[in-house]
């Protein structure tokens, strides 16, 4: 439930009575990450608990009629926490989205689009705000229960979301306008197709937004949150946790150049079987051929000696998180190639983490078989170049 889309304008000197507006123009663009720290119980026992990464890139595309159009991309990762084996994130799901929203911060979206899930929060009412004063408005969770419970369109629940200007707060040392955003959600779904569907959807959600006037936006928010789902079988299975988001500001990537400097340091440090191409992604450095123990996502010896000059590299460009995604040639079974393509995704990225190259929490691993050849399956050399893993210096 995480709080995705904030913008407005804000006069820090004037805290007696403030009017709130959302003011968006062409052009603006802006990335939030965010972080949710969550717990699991099936049946009230402890199960599992996990950390998800959010990534968001959003676009206003334009501005009409005081509506701004958006386009957004939101990618999620998430790892297990309590073990060693595994310290990278996996990538989960990417969607992409368009919505309009208004100056007082209502949005419009068509019924296809999964994302935002928490929308028409925060609003504002009309006339000034002054710390202490409170305010409702309506809200909806917008929920993908596609492979979980097999239902296909965007599962609404509606909720009615209380306000209170809270005056002055403090955020990382620095001091910002804050509001609290409290609201509960319950819905009775009726019967959809599978055996096993939610009969009975319960949550709370408890934010406090912090307001940052030079963006326009807000710098972040933090959020403890509840959800719990009663199934068809008699099953509860209940979330709880903690999450937090900031506005991440990055300069814009000049990917020709960047890829020029990252080829001409492979070549000047001898690096082997490393090639470097521009993608939509970012910029990519492909590890063709790179060697594993056989049958194994264990990296032999001198990979690890690649990979510390390739870590000294990509350690010169620190704003930019790292995509490390695992390829394979076209042999064996889909799913043996899509496991054994994350197993050595992981590896490197687990290796490169271990180095310092980046935190955890910046690094995203993601498998993907056979499913992106650059080279003919058909022969010694194309499958070669096939079995690879890629580094990808994402522009967002």
């Amino acid at each position: 439930m995480a709080l995705l889309f904030l913008a407005q304008v804000w006069n820090p000197a004037a805290l007696e009575g403030e009017t709130f507006f959302y003011k968006q123009q062409t052009g603006d663009k802006y990335r939030i990450i965010s972080r949710v720290d969550e717990q699991v119980y099936v049946n009230r026992r402890f199960s599992h608990r996990s950390e998800i990464v959010n990534r968001i890139a959003a676009e206003v595309r334009a501005v009409q009629d005081g509506i701004a159009q958006h386009e957004a991309v939101f990618q999620t990762a998430e790892r297990a926490l309590g073990t060693d084996t595994d310290r990278s994130f996996h990538w989960n799901l990417e969607y992409r989205s368009e919505f309009g929203r208004n100056p007082k911060g209502y949005i419009t979206i068509d019924q296809q689009y999964f994302m935002p899930v928490v929308r028409n929060v925060p609003v504002f009412p009309e006339g000034d705000l002054k710390p202490g004063d409170t305010w409702s408005a309506e809200g909806a969770e917008m929920h993908d229960f596609r492979v979980s419970f097999g239902i296909a369109e965007p599962y609404g629940i509606p909720f009615t979301a209380h306000y209170t200007f809270l005056g002055n707060r403090e955020w990382q040392g620095r001091t910002y306008p804050a509001i609290s955003v409290s609201y509960r959600i319950f819905a009775e779904p009726g019967a959809v197709s599978g055996d096993t569907y939610p009969t009975r959807i319960m949550g709370a959600s408890d934010q406090v937004v912090y307001w940052d006037s030079a963006l326009s936006q807000a710098a972040a928010y933090q959020e403890q949150f509840r959800m719990v789902f009663t199934l068809s079988n008699g099953v509860t299975i209940e979330y709880r946790g903690r999450a937090e988001a900031e506005i991440v500001e990055s300069r814009t990537m000049h990917k020709e150049r960047i890829a020029e400097e990252i080829a001409d340091a492979i070549n000047r440090l001898g690096i082997g079987d490393v090639s470097v191409r521009v993608t939509d992604e970012g910029i990519a450095l492909s590890l063709e051929d790179i060697q594993f123990q056989p049958d194994s996502a264990v990296l032999v010896s001198k990979e690890q000696h690649k990979l510390d000059s390739i870590g000294a590299i990509l350690m010169g460009y620190p704003d930019r998180d790292i995509l490390v995604g695992g390829h394979t040639a076209l042999a064996g079974s889909a799913a043996g190639r899509m496991q054994l393509s994350q197993e050595r995704a992981s590896s490197v990225a687990d290796y490169l983490i271990q180095r310092q190259v980046r935190s955890a929490d910046r690094v995203v691993v993601r498998g993907y078989g056979a499913e992106r050849p650059i080279a003919d399956n058909n022969t010694d050399a194309g499958r070669q170049r096939n079995r690879r893993v890629e580094i990808t210096l994402l522009e967002n």
